[in-house]
């Protein structure tokens, strides 16, 4: 899960990353068609295999640690969002700058959805913490 912060810019790339790249299924279904389909009288070398092996157990590991990263995104992007109630702040728009006060937090998909009220009682809903530009409170 993609997380944006204060001011910053959304990207992609992560997804399609993600999308692109070979699972721990993907090997393992690779790993046992060499298995099936290996010549009986010139099997795969054992240090081939293990080498194989340990790049698996890189890969899982570098899956782990991507979960648990995005978990920390997702707490962090929580803990900023409630930490707004209240505050004063800039928001950017396609129309410009709209400055106003943090009234509600809510969460969908376990994203923060911010709702900024106006000095004028105009009511910004959807607001995500990446247009957030300036803190003034």
């Amino acid at each position: 899960m993609a997380i944006d912060s204060i001011g910053s810019t959304s990207s992609n790339t992560d997804s399609v990353l993600r999308q692109a790249g070979l699972g721990q299924d993907d090997f393992m279904k690779i790993l046992l068609t060499q298995l099936t389909y290996q010549d009986p009288l010139s099997p795969m070398d054992n240090q081939e295999f293990i080498a194989q092996f340990a790049q698996f157990s890189q890969l899982e590991q570098s899956r782990q640690s991507n979960e648990s990263l995005d978990s920390l995104f997702t707490l962090q992007a929580t803990n900023q969002a409630v930490n707004l109630l209240g505050k004063n702040v800039e928001v950017a728009s396609s129309s410009g700058s709209i400055v106003g006060d943090v009234t509600t937090v809510s969460f969908r998909r376990g994203v923060p959805d911010i709702t900024v009220t106006t000095s004028g009682g105009d009511v910004i809903t959807s607001v995500s913490l990446s247009q957030i530009t300036v803190i003034r409170q």
